[in-house]
């Protein structure tokens, strides 16, 4: 790692361990919590780490930022950071400065897509939206006549039907209906939905690296300190069978998605290579997700599932994690269509070259 990376995510890290203390948020039933966190990532510039300098951003590198949300996983941030990272990049592509604030992304599915009028007018509606609600502004990617295009747009313009994931975490449908936004630019070339849904694929993917990891020390710590039958459960060797699976899992997921994201980093465009990883990644994080937050909470018993206990944290954002920016069954069926119409032949040394 570069000693960028490791300023980053020192940085980061500080922050998160100051103000994003895990228990210290389940026992604060006011959220009073949230606000002085945003505000030290937004003076610290992490939220804009991947806009440049005269965009308004900080100017970071695609690795540092892939690293951020790593280290964001493993505090289970529960804040549209992640979000507001990919609203930025998502401007960048295409000039376009980006506000101060919390944003987020549409579209968030594949399957939805938001389109440009003669008029210049968006209109869409686009389901399972992250901290649409907390969100000042919208990054839009939409489609008109001339091909894709990207737009800033005022959050309060569209109407917000609220909404949860299973991690508890704001996920809203959005509805633009012929709303003319803040500012509009084209594209770059060969820039489309699906590389939108690859870039948030990568994030998610790692973030979902990063809460398995912390699943993983929280379990082994309290294996250490849980007592049953006068010894530890970890001498116990179902669980210490139990525990190395979850540490196969965590470092399974934390391979695909930091290989994934060092592709994405290193290459010109999202070409094949990139599509491989990334999509391979999503599906693998997703495996991981629901594999190792099970086994996690097998570990703890009870008082896993408790509100009171910090575990859910992780393994409920872990799962809702999976379906955002394309699930894990979309990315498999893609990347089998993938196969089927390049051929495993042709594709064999992109795979071989990583």
């Amino acid at each position: 790692m570069a000693e960028s990376d490791n300023i980053v995510v020192e940085t980061a890290e500080k922050i998160f361990a100051d103000l994003a203390d895990p228990q210290t948020i389940n026992n604060d039933k006011r959220d009073s919590w949230r606000a002085p966190l945003w505000q030290a990532l937004s003076e610290a510039g992490l939220p804009l780490s991947w806009v440049p300098d005269d965009l308004g951003g900080s100017g970071a590198s695609l690795a540092d930022g892939f690293a951020l949300l790593n280290a964001a996983g493993r505090f289970a941030v529960a804040v549209p950071l992640a979000e507001t990272m990919l609203a930025g990049w998502l401007l960048a592509q295409a000039k376009v400065a980006s506000p101060e604030g919390e944003m987020t992304v549409l579209p968030a599915s594949p399957k939805d897509r938001i389109t440009l009028d003669a008029n210049g007018a968006l209109s869409g509606r686009c389901r399972g939206v992250p901290f649409a609600k907390a969100a000042k502004h919208f990054a839009v990617l939409a489609h008109g006549e001339d091909g894709a295009m990207i737009a800033l747009v005022d959050a309060s313009k569209g109407r917000i039907e609220s909404g949860l994931n299973v991690g508890y975490d704001h996920s809203d449908t959005v509805t633009l209906d012929k709303v003319q936004p803040v500012t509009i630019k084209p594209a770059p070339k060969a820039f489309d939905q699906t590389t939108l849904m690859l870039m948030g694929g990568v994030a998610r993917s790692l973030q979902i690296a990063g809460a398995l990891e912390s699943m993983l020390d929280i379990s082994v710590r309290y294996s250490n300190e849980r007592v049953a039958f006068e010894k530890k459960i970890s001498k116990f060797q179902a669980v210490q069978h139990n525990l190395a699976r979850l540490a196969g899992e965590s470092a399974a997921a934390l391979a695909a998605a930091t290989s994934a994201a060092d592709a994405i980093a290193n290459a010109k465009s999202f070409d094949d290579e990139v599509y491989l990883e990334a999509a391979s990644a999503k599906i693998r994080c997703a495996e991981a997700a629901e594999k190792g937050g099970g086994i996690a909470h097998q570990v703890h018993g009870a008082i896993g599932f408790t509100m009171e206990h910090i575990l859910h944290r992780y393994s409920l954002r872990a799962l809702a994690w999976r379906d955002d920016f394309g699930s894990e069954s979309h990315w498999a069926v893609e990347l089998g269509r993938l196969v089927a119409n390049r051929g495993a032949d042709e594709l064999w040394p992109l795979v071989a070259s990583r």
